[in-house]
């Protein structure tokens, strides 16, 4: 089973924000997710970007591969290399 730790779409039109998800890379992208790690909102400014640091080096360790853009977030906040 291929893991990913993606975004999970959420809000109202035109005021989204994100929630960061580890999830089965076959699963629809707001669909079902196996836990939530964190969320993104780009709306505030400047951004805010929350996650559990533990848990995100744990699913990594774990062989779970994150997305570009939760990658670049990631490297943001000094979690990946």
């Amino acid at each position: 089973m291929a893991v990913k730790i993606r975004l999970k779409r959420m809000g109202q039109k035109k005021a989204p924000f994100y929630r960061v998800v580890v999830a089965d890379a076959r699963a629809p992208r707001d669909g079902k997710f196996i836990e939530e790690i964190g969320y993104f909102d780009p709306t505030k400014e400047p951004s805010v970007f929350k996650v559990d640091e533990e848990k995100a080096k744990q699913w990594l360790a774990n062989g779970a591969q994150p997305t570009e853009t939760v990658n670049k977030l990631f490297k943001n906040a000094n979690i990946v290399k």
